[in-house]
């Protein structure tokens, strides 16, 4: 899961990154919102945190032109408190109004109550062949077996099966699940991948995760 905090406070924007990245997301962080705009735009977030007081483009700028163009469930997270900024926060098109100073577990709360309603968990179970991904309940089956994964690999395994039949490259697979700023010369992707494969294949004569030499990887059934 992908998250996108737009802050220009840098001890702010810093703790955020921090905690959402030890709950399972993978952050970008944009200190202005001219940035955190064009990321918006571009990027494949479940949830944007957006501050109001911000250099460039201001909160309310930002999810104006936003909301032309796309529903990324955002939350206001500012330190104006007024009943009138509440107000006008929830008309542009925000989904969730929190006033700084906030306690973290309050405000992740709130991000996965909107996520509950969201495209990302609209889209209910994932499905194929006998393996079954809740994202609503981070449970993942196959068969009758339930299978234990850590945070990245369940950020992995989604990714994958949100994107069935596609080949995916390192590069994207690293983009996605871990932070833009990777290594490209460590193993990491294919360590994930080959302790995902031990979850999701060992045991099982139906492979659903395949290697494409020198392209990357796909999730598909190839028993059809």
């Amino acid at each position: 899961m992908k998250a996108l905090i737009i802050e220009d406070e840098t001890k702010t924007g810093d703790y955020l990154k921090k905690g959402l990245g030890e709950n399972g997301f993978v952050t970008d962080l944009a200190r202005n919102g001219i940035d955190g705009l064009h990321l918006a735009q571009t990027g494949e977030y479940a949830i944007i945190v957006l501050d109001i007081n911000l250099p460039g483009k201001d909160g309310w700028q930002v999810i104006q032109e936003l909301r032309r163009t796309q529903e990324t469930p955002v939350i206001f997270l500012t330190a104006r408190d007024k009943v009138e900024d509440r107000v006008k926060g929830l008309e542009l098109g925000a989904d969730d109004y929190l006033v700084k100073p906030f306690a973290f577990s309050e405000l992740l709360a709130r991000i996965r109550t909107l996520m509950r309603r969201g495209k990302l968990q609209q889209a209910g179970v994932l499905r194929i062949a006998d393996l079954e991904l809740d994202p609503v309940r981070r449970r993942a089956t196959r068969g009758d077996a339930r299978i234990d994964l850590t945070a990245k690999e369940f950020s992995l395994l989604h990714l994958f099966m949100r994107r069935q039949g596609e080949v995916l490259s390192r590069t994207f697979i690293a983009e996605q699940v871990w932070d833009m700023n990777f290594d490209s010369d460590t193993n990491v992707v294919e360590v994930a991948m080959r302790r995902l494969r031990g979850k999701i294949d060992d045991g099982f004569d139906n492979k659903l995760i395949h290697t494409i030499r020198g392209m990357g990887y796909v999730m598909e059934d190839r028993s059809l």
